[in-house]
């Protein structure tokens, strides 16, 4: 029996471009590892922590198609956002000044 499983285009060209930008974020950042989130309603999120403790992150309108980014980009995927994996995170003056001012109403 042939595989009859629909592929939607839109779809594909929504992977496609997802990992296009994840592996230029990892090219940028000597490599990268990364972790989806499903956010409800809106989609997923791919939060990539690059070897240079720089980081980012992207929204997919699926976890199904935030999962194919990362695996079309071919970067290391992570359960969850803690222990080794976070503590590769680098944040300088921006990121502190910017939590400090949702901490205080700014």
């Amino acid at each position: 029996m042939a595989d009859t499983q629909q592929v939607d285009p839109k779809a594909e060209r929504k992977v496609a471009r997802l990992a296009k930008q994840i592996s230029s974020f990892s090219k940028a950042h000597g490599g990268a590892e990364g972790q989806v989130a499903h956010i409800g309603e809106r989609g997923a999120r791919i939060v990539l922590v690059g070897e240079d403790g720089g980081w980012g992150d992207l929204v997919a309108p699926s976890t199904e198609i935030a999962e194919q980014a990362v695996a079309k980009a071919g970067i290391t995927v992570h359960e969850s956002f803690d222990g080794e994996f976070a503590a590769k995170v680098k944040t300088g003056p921006y990121e502190w000044k910017r939590m400090a001012g949702i901490q205080v109403g700014g």
